[in-house]
């Protein structure tokens, strides 16, 4: 579900104290993004929304979100987007939220 390499690689790349701020950003920005594909729905701006998602979520190692958001946008642009499991993407992202911040790693 997470690419911990990736996780290692990034901390690295950055340093600690700049990593934590990077993780902040990321989840407070992926959050809302999810909560306002949530509550309001706009199919017109999923392709954007999920391609955000995706490159968001692969550079900090959420491998199995960001797949499920390259699949869902492949989907939206081929005018498909109801195929897309929305409800599968959120509960994605949500383990691998927990995962990612059970292991502490800012």
């Amino acid at each position: 579900m997470i690419d911990w390499n990736r996780v290692t690689e990034l901390r690295d790349e950055v340093g600690a104290e700049d990593f934590r701020e990077v993780v902040e950003l990321f989840l407070e920005e992926v959050d809302e993004a999810i909560e306002r594909m949530k509550s309001t729905p706009d199919t017109s701006c999923l392709e954007q929304d999920l391609h955000f998602l995706k490159g968001s979520s692969l550079n900090l190692g959420f491998a199995a979100f960001s797949a499920l958001c390259r699949d869902g946008e492949k989907a939206a642009r081929g005018g498909h987007a109801d195929v897309i499991d929305m409800a599968g993407l959120f509960e994605s992202y949500a383990q691998s939220r927990s995962e990612f911040l059970s292991k502490n790693v800012t």
